[in-house]
């Protein structure tokens, strides 16, 4: 794959494909391959929140209260996200150097800083929460438990083929790791936190949780744009292959989520595992929908766990009949320009 060349006056405006395409390097919102961006990128710049914003005097007051079993998940699971982050805002950086199309290198900027935004905010709860060599200790456990690192390294191995040999092929790979990142690997962890405020227990997080899946949520509809869009300009990639990778991929990304689930979830007070395990298949064939692709599943056609809307935005999750249609909780206010009503 080549770069996109800064200033080309011999391409148009408008992209002639996402990828190894011609493009001038200018930027024109109403002169663009997927209009449909246009409304992305205003609602990408409305949900703009800070960490450091969210009141955490009360999360540190509930904290030394939880049992012991509570505090020792919340840490992992904040651990967990941490690195998920970091990977993703590696990720998203090389993704952007090879898109030859302004509007899509223009929206992997703000999703580049959202993820920054993500990664910040978790070093906030933990420095309201605990000591600064206790914050020092969880950022490190990710390097030494099994399972974690099990789920990491399958995505992380994906990235890194992309990065070491950027083709249309590695990043074909990399769109469905990315939709297994942010659209599946991230449920059994909200699930956790979602737990704990629907026991009224350290809502200052749970807020800035529903505000990162609202970002992520937004993040793979526009992975999930990108994948179709890469299929239609590239056909020859939508092979019997390519489409068993998708599969099999999403399929053992289910599998580690279920058992990172059941690793780290079995004790805690609340979580029904055969309802997050449901919930996780659930969660997977809403991303292959979004992919325009059939479902994997059978029987999980309807939220496992309904009790989770009131806390994740969850109307905020999906696109076109019910993604951006929930009240979003940010700093824009819905007009005619920024309504979702048309996306």
């Amino acid at each position: 794959m080549r770069l996109q060349t800064i200033f080309n006056t011999e391409a148009p405006n408008k992209s002639t494909r996402i990828i190894n395409g011609e493009n001038s390097g200018i930027l024109n919102w109403n002169d663009i391959r997927m209009p449909h961006m246009y409304k992305l990128y205003k609602v990408l710049l409305l949900n703009h929140w800070i960490a450091d914003e969210i009141p955490m005097s009360k999360d540190a007051q509930q904290f030394p209260t939880l049992d012991p079993e509570e505090q020792r998940t919340f840490k992992i699971n904040i651990s967990l996200l941490a690195v998920l982050d970091s990977m993703q805002t590696m990720f998203v950086g090389d993704v952007k150097r090879y898109f030859t199309d302004s509007s899509l290198e223009a929206i992997s900027a703000i999703i580049g800083q959202q993820e920054v935004v993500h990664n910040q905010s978790y070093s906030y709860v933990l420095s309201s929460i605990v000591s600064d060599k206790e914050q020092r200790e969880i950022f490190e456990y990710w390097k030494h438990d099994p399972v974690l690192l099990e789920r990491n390294t399958f995505i992380s191995g994906i990235y890194q083929a992309f990065r070491d040999d950027p083709n249309p092929q590695t990043f074909f790979q990399a769109m469905v790791a990315d939709l297994i990142l942010e659209g599946i690997f991230f449920y059994s962890t909200f699930a956790f936190f979602y737990n704990l405020a629907r026991d009224q227990k350290m809502m200052g997080t749970s807020q800035m949780v529903s505000y990162i899946q609202r970002d992520e949520n937004q993040h793979c509809y526009f992975f999930a744009e990108v994948f179709k869009q890469l299929l239609a300009d590239f056909p020859e990639l939508d092979t019997q292959a390519n489409r068993y990778y998708v599969y099999a991929t999403i399929d053992r990304a289910v599998e580690l989520e279920t058992n990172w689930a059941h690793y780290t979830l079995a004790n805690v007070r609340g979580i029904d595992l055969t309802e997050l395990s449901a919930y996780i298949r659930y969660m997977a064939n809403s991303r292959l929908r979004l992919m325009g692709l059939d479902k994997a599943y059978t029987g999980v056609d309807t939220n496992p766990m309904p009790w989770i809307r009131p806390f994740s935005d969850d109307a905020l999750n999906a696109t076109k009949t019910d993604f951006f249609e929930g009240k979003s909780r940010n700093y824009g206010k819905v007009s005619d320009d920024n309504g979702f009503d048309d996306l």
